[in-house]
């Protein structure tokens, strides 16, 4: 857990990771809470309780799967408390558990829960408050497990990790293609990794811009990442080469997330030149590029580069009005002083102003 008592996302990946290897091994805990904003880890440890815990033939009149929206805690307790029909122990599994009606109820049961039952209580969107009997009690007599959303910075290590899995190498320009494609979204990403295992070459497994492209369906030329890079390099051509084929093709590019890209760029840039003068001003060396990479939040070293080559062509002077810039032209992008331009024409005086 963070030093702050808080739990991050590596927190819930170390969490994930010590379940599954525990539920593969047979050791198996009476009660799971699965709880967190983040539902891959979520459904991932659902299927993964629901596929292990009973043979295929038991499930039929061992498992029970139920939503919280139709049914109630009551209900849940008292499958819990009854026998197997067959074999040694139940599962019920119930998913979608913030919608189930008296749900703290539960926390009776789980305060001594059945040795012949699972319970696994999947309760998504937000966290079970930790101040509840319900939350105690799972902590004291199961697994709890707080799901929480990934930071831009924390994919790659995570993306990495699931690309070796399966045999890939992702390099630094693929890397950044799936998150700006993707965001932080863990379902959509693991998804396409699979897919990418699956219809990949077998000697083709270093995966690069161009297999992204091929595969995923990004272009490698016309997105947030290349624009932001050839505003880094002040290649006016390139950025209004982008910008208008975002113009042309608004719903793939929509416009708040460039101007959201572009802002959190030029707050980098900020940082980077403000280490710079920091380490001037005291005579210190400058921090590490793994040190820079983490305070930029990063999520791989080798994007470094393209912000130390921004610092050099923007000086925070220029940085603070950039930043005024986009503060503007997101509000214009809201219908705030906008008149009748579109967000095309408004993301092109943008850079032409970032840039002139």
């Amino acid at each position: 857990m963070a030093k702050s008592g808080k739990t991050n996302f590596k927190d819930s990946l170390l969490q994930y990771t010590k379940i599954r290897k525990d539920v593969l091994n047979g050791v198996i805990s009476p009660v799971y809470l699965l709880m967190g904003e983040e539902s891959f880890f979520i459904d991932k440890i659902t299927d993964l309780l629901s596929n292990n815990l009973l043979q295929e033939d038991e499930r039929t009149l061992n498992q029970t799967i139920i939503y919280g929206k139709d049914s109630d805690a009551g209900s849940v307790i008292n499958l819990c408390r009854q026998m197997p029909m067959t074999g040694s122990r139940s599962v019920v599994v119930v998913k979608e558990a913030q919608q189930l009606k008296k749900l703290e109820i539960l926390s009776s049961y789980v305060e001594k829960p059945s040795h012949s039952s699972i319970l696994v209580i999947c309760h998504k969107g937000k966290n079970i408050d930790k101040r509840t009997p319900l939350y105690k009690n799972s902590v004291k007599s199961g697994i709890v497990m707080e799901s929480v959303v990934p930071r831009e910075y924390e994919i790659g290590p995570w993306l990495e990790s699931i690309c070796n899995e399966k045999g890939m190498k992702l390099d630094w320009q693929a890397l950044a293609l799936i998150l700006e494609y993707l965001g932080t979204d863990l379902s959509r990403i693991s998804n396409e990794i699979d897919k990418l295992s699956t219809i990949l070459p077998t000697a083709e497994k270093n995966v690069t811009s161009h297999t992204i492209e091929k595969y995923i369906g990004v272009s490698k030329e016309y997105n947030n990442f290349e624009l932001t890079k050839a505003i880094s390099e002040k290649d006016l051509l390139k950025a209004l080469k982008i910008v208008d084929y975002f113009k042309n093709n608004p719903k793939d590019n929509p416009y708040v997330v460039t101007i959201s890209s572009v802002f959190t760029h030029f707050q980098r840039i900020f940082l980077l030149n403000y280490e710079k003068w920091m380490a001037r001003k005291t005579g210190k060396m400058l921090p590490s590029d793994m040190e820079l990479a983490k305070l930029l939040k990063l999520p791989n070293p080798f994007f470094l580069n393209e912000y130390k080559t921004a610092s050099n062509l923007y000086p925070n002077n220029k940085v603070f009005a950039i930043l005024g810039l986009l503060r503007e032209y997101d509000l214009k992008g809201k219908g705030i002083n906008q008149g009748s331009t579109d967000h095309g024409d408004l993301l092109k005086e943008l850079v032409l102003k970032i840039m002139l």
